[in-house]
Formats: structure tokens, sequence, C-alpha cells
């Protein structure tokens, strides 16, 4: 294992859903008749601008992605979802507690040095090789967007005049916007330029502007690449390990109504005190949260293991008060193992993530449901984002005795590798594989081997198409950077990055379905009901 700075360099396959922050999906388009006249591009630009003006990113995004569908190569589509994303980024980084504390205020020089930290993982790593100029003109770019976001001003400019603000805009624009930078040094010196000029006109300290230049170094890479603060890192390798503090809940802001609880954990304390998907937080210690952000409202809630939090809650019960615990909880990859058809031996396994113990909970999984007769397996993938490439392989060698399971090629040659199966503990089973739009990376490498190696029957949707690798190193500052090391293939060498995989038996997607974390109904769940039918009268089931 390589190590990085005392912590391990975790290969993850992740995808774009986080465990505690989703985003808030706006209300699909109607479909109109085709004598109705369609909306244009550039009225969909308009709708998207609007948004933008309201500051509201996430709905702004998802309308762009939306619109980017009907008009891919819409310049002024790609340019508002981009413009989109970075003000949420800047909006995200000024409501987290770690960066305001920890990164914010640093020094000129120390900033300056987290910078060069990125740069040089950005150079040695990144999965295509990427050039100084475009990497600092992304960060003059941040800083651009920076000084026209309300966030970054109430914190760095407060009283500011806003023409000059504006004057400076102006400046990066004219003088700075793709400048050419040829080495590690030039990248500073403009940087420090920037500073000295930014002091100068509106009096804003080289802290928060270097800030942008190590967060905006990222927004030339992929989607899956960014610069983490130490918030965001230790999220992240809570959510490896499958363990973190708090009271269980996946909850999305919706604007003047609450924290709606998308998904509430099994066994944990918002489960015990009786909250539900679908549940919406209004209120955490009497502070009215219908108007906050996501993250705004997760500060609120995090807090040391052991002390308790009260919420107003809205639901079919009515309005409530709640105080619930916060405490360690654990966050298995399989919530859900059990058998859904008694008659033909077919057991049902629910993996939500991929995680260091996945394998592990895998086996007892199946040692529980053959002894309660299983002759066959659904496994869930539904709604998977991913985790440990490790992992996915671990749990894949318990279905496939041999050959590939996958193989990654990077740009380093410590990037290309092989993993291939092993026929000690592979079960012999009847397999359906469930995926929908949401099964991305990990999930996809799993879809890729049952595929390749005909080990079963793919059912559902076609899969996201995050086919990459991320590989996590820890920042001397504090924080980290997630960086694409390499692609992955299938078996027979396929990779499907931005296309996903169909599956074998497609069903249709139940738009009312909201399907709870820990939960199975066998008989309302189309995709359940069509693996049922494909695994009845299977063969018995053996373990080498």
């Amino acid at each position: 294992m390589q190590i990085v700075r005392r912590r391990p360099l975790w290969q993850a396959v992740i995808g774009s859903w986080l465990l505690v922050f989703g985003m808030a999906a706006l209300q699909p388009v109607e479909a109109v008749d085709s004598d109705v006249v369609k909306v244009s591009a550039a009225e969909a630009a308009t709708t998207g601008i609007q948004l933008e003006r309201e500051r509201k990113w996430r709905d702004a995004i998802e309308h762009y992605k939306h619109a980017l569908e009907t008009w891919p190569q819409d310049e002024g589509l790609t340019y508002g979802l981009r413009r989109s994303q970075f003000q949420f980024g800047i909006d995200r980084r000024y409501t987290d507690r770690t960066f305001l504390t920890n990164l914010r205020p640093m020094s000129r020089e120390a900033a300056l040095a987290q910078f060069d930290e990125v740069l040089n993982h950005i150079q040695s790593h990144f999965v295509d090789s990427i050039d100084v100029t475009s990497i600092v003109a992304h960060g003059t770019e941040s800083l651009w967007l920076a000084l026209s976001n309300e966030r970054f001003v109430e914190q760095n400019l407060f009283g500011a005049d806003p023409a000059k603000i504006q004057q400076m805009r102006r400046t990066l624009r004219d003088q700075y916007w793709n400048k050419p930078v040829s080495s590690r040094d030039s990248a500073r010196q403009v940087i420090t330029e920037v500073c000295d000029l930014a002091y100068k006109t509106v009096g804003l300290e080289s802290g928060p502007i270097v800030e942008e230049y190590v967060f905006g170094a990222c927004n030339c890479l992929d989607d899956y690449s960014s610069v983490l603060t130490p918030g965001r890192l230790n999220d992240l390798y809570s959510n490896i390990d499958g363990e973190f503090v708090g009271i269980g809940i996946v909850m999305e802001g919706a604007i003047g109504k609450g924290m709606v609880l998308v998904q509430v954990l099994p066994e944990s304390p918002a489960s015990e005190k009786g909250l539900r998907p679908g549940d919406v937080i209004t209120a955490v210690e009497g502070q009215d949260c219908r108007f906050m952000t996501t993250d705004e409202a997760a500060g609120h809630l995090t807090g040391r293991s052991g002390s308790q939090v009260r919420l107003e809650v809205d639901g079919p019960k009515g309005r409530r008060d709640v105080v619930v615990d916060r405490r360690e909880v654990r966050v298995r990859s399989i919530p859900v193992a059990k058998i859904v058809d008694s008659t033909n031996g077919i057991g049902y396994i629910q993996m939500t993530g991929f995680q260091k113990d996945s394998a592990a909970e895998l086996d007892e999984a199946l040692a529980k449901l053959r002894s309660q007769g299983m002759r066959s397996i659904i496994w869930d993938v539904r709604g998977n984002p991913g985790g440990l490439l490790t992992s996915a392989v671990g749990v894949l060698d318990r279905f496939i005795d041999s050959g590939v399971l996958v193989e990654t090629r990077g740009r380093t040659y410590d990037q290309n590798y092989t993993y291939t199966a092993t026929s000690p503990g592979t079960w012999d089973v009847p397999l359906a594989l469930l995926i929908d739009g949401n099964s991305a990376s990990a999930s996809e490498i799993v879809a890729g081997a049952v595929r390749d190696h005909h080990r079963g029957k793919i059912i559902g949707r076609k899969s996201y198409g995050k086919w990459s690798v991320q590989s996590i190193y820890d920042l001397r500052s504090g924080g980290g950077v997630r960086l694409t090391t390499a692609k992955f293939y299938s078996p027979n060498g396929d990779t499907w990055g931005k296309i996903g995989i169909k599956p074998d038996i497609a069903v249709a997607a139940d738009e009312n379905a909201r399907r709870a974390i820990g939960e199975v109904d066998p008989e309302h769940d189309a995709d359940v009901q069509a693996a049922i039918e494909v695994l009845r009268g299977s063969k018995n089931v053996t373990q080498r």
C-alpha cells in the first residue's frame, strides 16, 4: 500500500452522490405536444441565468444539465453549467467551517505552499497531462467568479466599494485571462502579482485569493477531481470506513421548506427516534433552517459523540420536536439480506456502497441466506455510487472463479494493474444484478464483469457511466486533493465512461418510487419482480 503523509492513498471509485449532502433535483419539464412550439436553447439559457441571479446554484446546475441533453453543443448552456458549478463550489467553501477556520486565514506564503503541493500532485498523478497555464487560468477564473459571489464578498470584502470590486474583475479579465505561464515559479509570480493588485485595489487579503487558485486548480480537470477541505476529507474517509459521528440521515435542502430527509440510515439515532424519509427538518436547536443551504444546516447538526440535538420536524404525524443523540453511526454496505421467494429459494442482497468491510459483510450475508434455503440471489446495486476499487474486486471474487475482473490504466506505471479472480470461496449460484442510472463506478465494475463473464442477468436501467479511478492525497496544510489517476476497463477491455452499461432486461423507471436504505418491497418493486421471474427454477447453490 502506498503511503501519503502517514495516511493510506486510497484508490477510490466514487460516484457523484455523497452520503450526507444530496443535490436537489429540478422538477422535470412536462412533455409537450409536437404541435406546440418548443423552448429554444436561447430561452433555456435565459432561464438558467435567472436562476443564477437568484443564487439558486443547484437548480441552475440541474436546469443546464437537462437543457444540454437537448442542445449538447450549445456553448452558452455549457458555460452556464460550468459557471453555476463553480459558484456552487464557492458557496460550499464559504459555509464550510473547516475552510473558514483552517484555510481562509492562511498567510500568503502558507497558501502558496499549498498551491505548490496541489500543482505537484496534478502534474505527477492526474490521468492526463495538464499544462501550468491552464491550471493558473482556472484559478484566475475562480477568483473572478468569487468576486461576484455574495458569500465571498461578505466574508472578505465587507464594506468594499462595489465599483472597485468590478474594476478588479475587469483587470483579471483584461490582463490575466489565460496569461501564459511556463513554470511553477512563474505561476507563483502571477498569483503574487494578483495578490498585490487586489490588496491595492479593494483591500483583499492574500489568503482568500490564493485559496481560489488552490481550489480552482482542479476546475480544469474532470468532474471527479477536486481539492477537499479538512472537513470534506474527513467525511470521505468516514464514508470509506463506513463510520461517522452524527444522527444518521441523508438530506437535501428545499428553500422555503427545510431539510428534506432523503434517507434515514437503519439502526441510526434518527431511525430510533422515528424519523423517516420524506420528513422535513424546519429548525435545528431553535434556528430556522428553511432558508439555509444543505451545508449550513449540516453544520448545525454536527457535534461531538454523546451530545444531543433538538430538531423541529414536519411529517405525516404533523409538526413535532425531536431530541436526537449524536453518536458513532455504522454504515453497513449490506443493510438488507433476506429471502424474497421462499418457494424458489431466491435471496436478495442490497449493497449501498463498497467499503473496507464489504467483502466480509457479503460473506456473512451469503452464509445467512444459505442457511435459510437460498438457491439463487438478487444483487441490488441500484443507487450505489461506488466506493473502494479493492472492495469491488473482493466482492466480485465471490461470484467469479477465474479470469480478469477489472483492469486499470493510468499515466504512471503504478496505476496500471489487472485484477483477477481466484477460485476458492466462489459461490456458484444463479445471479441477477439490479442497476439503475445512479449505479456508478465500483457498481459498474461489478456490472461489467458480470456481463463479460456471462455470470448473470443484468436488470433495470442503464448505469451512470463513470469509469475512472480516484486517488486521495493528504495535504500538509490540512485537507486533501482527490484526483482521477486511471480509467478502468471491463474484462473484455471496454470502458464506458459517459456511456454506462445497458441492462440485459430493461425495466421502466417508476418516477414515484422512493426506495429506502434497509428496506425492500418485492411485491411493488418492478426490478425485483423481473429478477424473481428470471431466477425461478434455477439450480441449487454450491460453494467452492
